[in-house]
């Protein structure tokens, strides 16, 4: 299976999960190490630009290519086991609590999460520290110039 994340170009082949720890994120808190990724460049694309404007949009990203191998064991999280605010913005912390006790409990290496950006879509997110991390492969990372027109 393949998926993709969209990252600054120093973080492209990083699969460390330190930069979502840096501040947290919809689906970890600050300090829980957690990679995002997307069932597809759109998607990757579309969970990044809700967090920019034209005036800070970085020359520097990079598309990654991630590849899953057929033996990942991929648990998920059902739309119906969430609350109905489980996608506001800010987010909020019982989505948090979800994803820490995901990294925490190791059971599977990755997580199927609901996309709270595009309805209908997935996300993927990777825990860095579990045992099935070394079978997450980097495909390809290529640049990803934004198309301005997207801003107007």
């Amino acid at each position: 299976m393949r998926v993709f994340r969209l990252s600054r170009k120093i973080y492209a082949d990083d699969l460390s999960g330190k930069g979502a720890a840096k501040f947290g994120n919809r689906w970890n808190s600050k300090g829980m190490e957690m990679v995002y990724s997307a069932q597809s460049r759109a998607l990757a694309m579309a969970e990044v630009l809700v967090h920019l404007s034209l005036e800070d949009l970085p020359e520097d990203y990079m598309m990654v290519e991630l590849n899953f191998p057929d033996t990942l064991e991929i648990e998920e999280l059902l739309l119906k086991e969430l609350k109905a605010d489980w996608n506001v913005h800010p987010p909020k912390s019982f989505t948090r609590k979800i994803g820490d006790v995901f990294i925490d409990n190791k059971r599977a290496c990755v997580l199927k999460v609901p996309s709270a950006v595009v309805k209908g879509d997935f996300n993927y997110l990777i825990n860095p520290n579990h045992s099935e991390i070394k079978k997450i492969k980097v495909v390809e990372i290529v640049e990803f110039p934004f198309d301005r027109r997207m801003f107007k």
